[in-house]
């Protein structure tokens, strides 16, 4: 069974998507604990769905656009077939996943939106190197940042995949301005998109549900 935290439908926030009408399903549990994490409401909140009950809410929500997110998706067996159920069903798939799991485990006709933890995360140690070669042409790596330390090792990583892979650098809100980072960015010619997370600029950060 699935842990299911939320199922909900709003705007796509971040990643090539963004702006986009999107359904969301949130899994419970996360094997990592960034020192920014917003989702810390879903670690252990959950109710138990099957694969065949999930992609039935979500289909009901009826926008062909998918988010599978966390706490860290791929820590449930259950995912890959969700998604491919998703997938069978006519859907564009997104996980959202914090890149420490093998990605390889996920249809094909999936995009992963893969985290690379920087160090002010608290987490690099945990990052799974071997992704960044498991990575598909539709997916996508996240950058998310606090200082220019964490810039300088988005860019020296990010500089390996940015001329096949969507890459985004996400400041924190309040621990990074966005302005200071989008100079940084067009300083160096970075191969890279500055990425805000629009929902919580169209509602309050503290908003659940969005």
């Amino acid at each position: 069974m699935l842990k299911v935290h939320e199922i909900f439908s709003s705007i796509q926030g971040e990643s090539s998507h963004a702006g986009w009408p999107c359904s969301f399903l949130r899994l419970s549990g996360c094997n990592l604990a960034c020192s920014w994490c917003d989702t810390l409401h879903a670690g252990d909140s959950f109710a138990g769905m099957s694969v065949a009950d999930a992609a039935a809410a979500l289909a009901a929500l009826g926008l062909p656009l998918v988010e599978i997110t966390g706490g860290e998706p791929l820590l449930a067996p259950e995912t890959p077939h969700l998604v491919t159920t998703l997938a069978d069903a006519g859907c564009t798939v997104l996980v959202e996943t914090n890149g420490s799991l093998d990605i390889s485990r996920l249809d094909p006709r999936a995009v992963a939106v893969m985290d690379v933890k920087c160090p002010g995360s608290g987490m690099e140690g945990r990052n799974d190197y071997a992704n960044l070669d498991r990575l598909r042409p539709r997916d996508e790596v996240k950058f998310v940042l606090v200082d220019r330390a964490d810039y300088d090792f988005a860019r020296e990583i990010a500089a390996r995949v940015w001329t096949r892979q969507m890459v985004h650098f996400s400041p924190v809100p309040g621990r990074l301005d966005a302005a200071e980072l989008a100079a940084w960015m067009v300083a160096d010619r970075v191969r890279a998109r500055l990425s805000l997370q629009l929902h919580k600029y169209i509602w309050s950060p503290d908003a659940r549900g969005v």
